[in-house]
């Protein structure tokens, strides 16, 4: 499996499950509604150690443009592959936005609030303040990506495991993820993932649901800034604390 095909498939599958789980939670009629908060941010982080168990032998497990670019501005991968990792970040989101629809369609076509709707795509916010919620997607995209470069060289090697404990290695992420989720999520629904949130969100505006309403383009770019200036700020204080 090349690196490409491993990031579209991790990325793929990290959203099949995490979208998986918002749909789960929020669209009528299913067996998971209204099950919560602590639902949703297990699911997700189980999501990610799927993600990452299948791709970290191929690519190093990505799986999420702001790690990509925060890995190489901290100077363990090579900038020219950061375009190619993203891309194949976003195929494998869009599709796997695709295929939830498809799965859950029945309980969208049930489901007449058009956030709840959208809410299996992409996030939002809590209380809408663009300045307060860039700065959300940004700390918890910084503990995201400081935390991952501490896990390991963060580089991809030979060998069946980036982190060194065979699948087991992806624990550790999982349970980042988790906790994020938990304490910083609040407000903003951490995205901490560009893909995560643009590639659903284009999904949700092209497939047709009923009693469908706004993407929320308005706010669209924040879960794109904020995890990109997190990772950014978080390779700039490893690489200081290196030094």
């Amino acid at each position: 499996m090349s690196a490409f095909t491993a990031e579209i498939i991790g990325t793929f599958l990290l959203m099949l499950l995490g979208c998986g789980v918002n749909a789960n939670v929020v669209l009528e009629g299913t067996k998971g509604q209204n099950s919560g908060w602590m639902v949703i941010t297990t699911g997700w982080a189980f999501a990610v150690y799927v993600g990452v168990v299948v791709a970290t032998p191929y690519s190093g497990a990505h799986i999420n443009p702001a790690v990509s670019i925060g890995l190489a501005a901290a100077g363990s991968f090579p900038w020219e592959q950061v375009p190619a990792y993203i891309l194949a970040q976003f195929i494998g989101a869009m599709l796997a936005a695709f295929c939830v629809w498809a799965i859950y369609k029945d309980h969208f076509d049930k489901t007449q609030a058009e956030g709840m709707q959208l809410a299996v795509f992409s996030t939002s916010p809590a209380i809408r303040n663009p300045l307060l919620n860039i700065l959300g997607e940004l700390a918890g995209t910084f503990v995201l990506v400081f935390t991952v470069l501490y896990f390991t060289d963060a580089s991809i090697l030979e060998t069946a495991s980036v982190i060194g404990l065979g699948s087991l290695g992806a624990l550790p992420v999982a349970l980042l993820v988790w906790g994020i989720g938990l304490s910083l999520g609040g407000t903003t629904g951490y995205a901490i993932n560009p893909a995560r949130d643009l590639g659903p969100r284009i999904v949700h505006a092209l497939v047709p649901i009923k009693h469908k309403g706004t993407s929320n383009w308005g706010y669209s770019w924040v879960p794109v800034l904020g995890p990109v200036l997190g990772s950014l700020t978080a390779a700039g204080l490893y690489l200081l604390l290196s030094a």
